[in-house]
């Protein structure tokens, strides 16, 4: 059985930085590609951020690129998103998922999500003063 463990949330001010890490068990980690999705209240659930297997790719959501950077070791299973420059309309739930697909439109870039991934139960971002 799958199970991905987020760490790494918390409360910043404005401008500060983050590192979230997720751990997965119950998978080879170099089969997949391994992503980064939030959902901020009252909002629909976005992709933020996906890995290529052997992080060759690596691919970010128009609003956190030069800001978030995401990496992964897969020896430890793991994978993260530092977090840097932290906006106020960054505050989410995080989730980390397993096979996230990439579409991109012209400039835009999407981070899709699959039926067949696997989700870490979400971790809790807040940036405030």
């Amino acid at each position: 059985q799958v199970h991905l463990v987020e760490s790494g949330g918390g409360v910043v001010p404005p401008g500060g930085s983050l590192r979230l890490s997720c751990t997965a068990s119950g998978l080879t980690l170099d089969d997949y590609y391994v992503g980064w999705f939030r959902q901020a209240p009252g909002k629909e659930r976005e992709g933020v951020s996906c890995i290529s297997r052997a992080a060759g790719g690596k691919y970010y959501e128009n609003s956190v690129k030069g800001r978030f950077t995401t990496s992964r070791e897969n020896d430890k299973n793991t994978w993260y998103l530092e977090m840097n420059s932290l906006k106020p309309e960054d505050t989410a739930v995080y989730y980390c998922a397993t096979d996230c697909g990439i579409v991109t439109l012209g400039r835009m870039t999407v981070i899709t999500e699959s039926a067949a991934g696997s989700w870490g139960q979400g971790i809790q971002v807040t940036v405030s003063s």
